[in-house]
């Protein structure tokens, strides 16, 4: 009994680091080995770059959520439907969507697309009104040089410029006054119909025969200079006789 008594006194408590092989110590290492440490001397973690710690290639190493680049047009969903096709085994449904982009410097269009998935016709919709776009010439104030009209199918359109006022308008006709960027205006709707496409279009028409007011005066000019001369040799041919 001494024996087992003065060994279990001498005997050494085994410490934090001195567990045996395939035991884990409070650091989770197997056989006693400390954990890891990172190139500044903090336990724990990990020294790769790019890793969630640090390193230039990491989750906030990048861009990340506010380095993204704004699009180069703001677009606006102005209607979207959901069709069908006969065909010989049934009906085949699709989606149509319309949609007016514009950078509101003066770039607008409006295009349409359809497809069986609602991303695809609106990506379609997108890229047909890039190729139908127009430049709308626009004044200091943020309004239209002169009053314009248009008649696109069933829809007619006025557009008068109203510097001050704000934008008023409605339907379809103040998405793409406001995609245009034109701020002081005021737009009505001379018919009766709801279609948006066909408001969005005849909006469209109107704005693409504004002109520059100097441009208006030029042709006049141009004919005041074209009669003078004629003018002027039948006073002197009436005044030889």
């Amino acid at each position: 009994m001494d024996q087992k008594s003065t060994h279990s006194q001498g005997a050494k408590r085994p410490g934090p680091w001195t567990k045996g092989p395939g035991q884990r110590g409070p650091g989770g290492a197997a056989g006693g080995a400390r954990p890891p440490r990172t190139t500044d001397g903090r336990p724990g973690g990990s020294s790769r770059p790019g890793g969630r710690s640090g390193g230039s290639g990491g989750r906030d190493g990048g861009k990340g959520r506010g380095g993204k680049f704004a699009p180069e047009f703001g677009q606006k969903i102005i209607d979207i439907r959901r069709v069908a096709r006969v065909v010989a085994g049934g009906r085949r449904f699709s989606f149509s969507v319309v949609v007016v982009i514009g950078d509101k410097k003066g770039k607008v269009g409006v295009g349409t697309g359809k497809a069986s998935d609602t991303a695809l016709a609106i990506e379609k919709a997108v890229t047909s009104a890039k190729k139908h776009m127009i430049l709308v010439k626009r004044t200091k104030e943020g309004s239209i040089p002169h009053e314009v009209s248009a008649k696109y199918s069933s829809a007619r359109v006025s557009i008068m410029p109203a510097p001050g006022r704000g934008l008023v308008a409605g339907s379809s006709v103040r998405s793409v006054l406001d995609l245009a960027g034109v701020t002081s205006i005021t737009a009505k709707l001379r018919s009766g119909t709801k279609n948006k496409l066909n408001n969005a279009q005849a909006a469209i028409l109107a704005l693409s025969q504004l002109s520059n007011p100097r441009e208006n005066t030029l042709p006049k000019i141009e004919e005041s200079i074209k009669t003078e001369p004629a003018s002027a040799d039948l006073g002197s041919g009436v005044a030889k006789d």
